[in-house]
Formats: C-alpha cells, structure tokens, sequence
C-alpha cells in the first residue's frame, strides 16, 4: 500500500511540475521572437517591447493561452510558422518571462 501511495505521488508531482513545450527548442524560438516579434511589440509597447509580456493586464495567464495567443499572431501575421516553430517560441517565452508549470 506504501508503495502505491508513492507512485501515486511520483506520477502527480511529476504532472503539477510538468515543463509545458519540454520537447521544443527555446534557443529556436528566441531567434523566432527576435526575427518577428520584437519590432511590434516595441512600436506598441515601446522599449524593447517586452512589456507585452510583464504587463498587469496581459492576456496571456497559463501555458495554453500562450500557445493560442502564438498561433493567433502567426495568423494574423501570415508568418507560415509550423506547429514546431510556434512551440519553439512558447518554450523561449514561457522560459523567459511566464514561467509556467502546465
């Protein structure tokens, strides 16, 4: 009985500090941003244009509204990231300023 309480445990603190993106490529993603993201997010943000991202009322509030709020960018931008791409930039980005663990 132990034991299984111990798996049990494993399996669900595994899962609560699960790395969201864990098998993208941050180092990808930040050439990605740097290449396409940047020079928007400055002219509305102003500075670098990381603000976006650290603002109090930012949209983005959980790894999937990350991805979704990517993929929205990447349609309304008709930048023609594959699916591979979009999770190279969530990982670079949750990495850099999210943070988050699902």
């Amino acid at each position: 009985m132990k034991s299984l309480f111990f798996i049990g445990t494993l399996v669900i603190s595994g899962y609560v500090n699960a790395e969201p993106f864990k098998n993208a490529d941050a180092k990808a993603g930040k050439a990605l941003v740097e290449k396409n993201c940047i020079s928007c997010h400055a002219s509305s943000f102003g500075g670098d244009g990381s603000a976006i991202y650290t603002r109090d009322a930012r949209k983005v509030t959980d790894s999937k509204k990350l991805l979704s709020q990517i993929r929205n960018c990447n349609t309304m931008l008709g930048l023609k990231w594959f699916e591979d791409e979009e999770l190279n930039v969530a990982k670079y980005l949750n990495q850099t300023y999210y943070r988050f663990s699902e």
